[in-house]
């Protein structure tokens, strides 16, 4: 029996909060349900699911290094982080795996500030603005990567 390929997901800060958000610019489902979600679609997708979420650079940084050696394939939405943080680029820039940028909102219709992301510079592809359902097609086109041997 072969494992699982593993695919870590990382967010960033505020991630947490989804559903909670009063603008609705990130949907009304709870960040627990979107979770679920993700790991309902990995079990159906045969990859092992490492869902994980944190305010904190540092730490974002400590689980881009641990995939080095842990998962096969990354996707991450850095949030906030995703337009100011050259850690999290450079940590993904010694990322060998094909990485896949999510993020709930398209990024592009936001403020122009959102427009520029590092985490782009590192990322295979992005995935943008299609709220929940983009975080399974982010993990869809992580695991076809994966199988096709494919990295950034």
């Amino acid at each position: 029996m072969t494992s699982l390929p593993t695919v870590f997901f990382l967010n960033g800060p505020n991630a947490n909060l989804y559903g909670l958000d009063k603008s609705g610019t990130y949907g009304s489902e709870s960040f627990q349900s979107i979770g679920d979600r993700c790991h309902a679609h990995a079990a159906t997708i045969g990859i092992q699911l490492d869902f994980r979420q944190s305010n904190h650079e540092g730490q974002i940084v400590d689980w881009i290094q641990e995939a080095r050696q842990a998962a096969n394939g990354l996707v991450i939405n850095a949030a906030g982080l995703t337009y100011s943080s050259i850690p999290i680029l450079d940590a993904l820039l010694a990322y060998d795996g094909p990485i896949i940028e999510a993020h709930m909102s398209n990024i592009w219709k936001r403020e122009p500030f959102r427009h520029n992301s590092y985490v782009s510079k590192a990322a295979t592809g992005v995935i943008a603005g299609l709220g929940a359902l983009g975080y399974e097609l982010a993990l869809t086109a992580v695991a076809t990567l994966i199988r096709q041997g494919g990295s950034k």
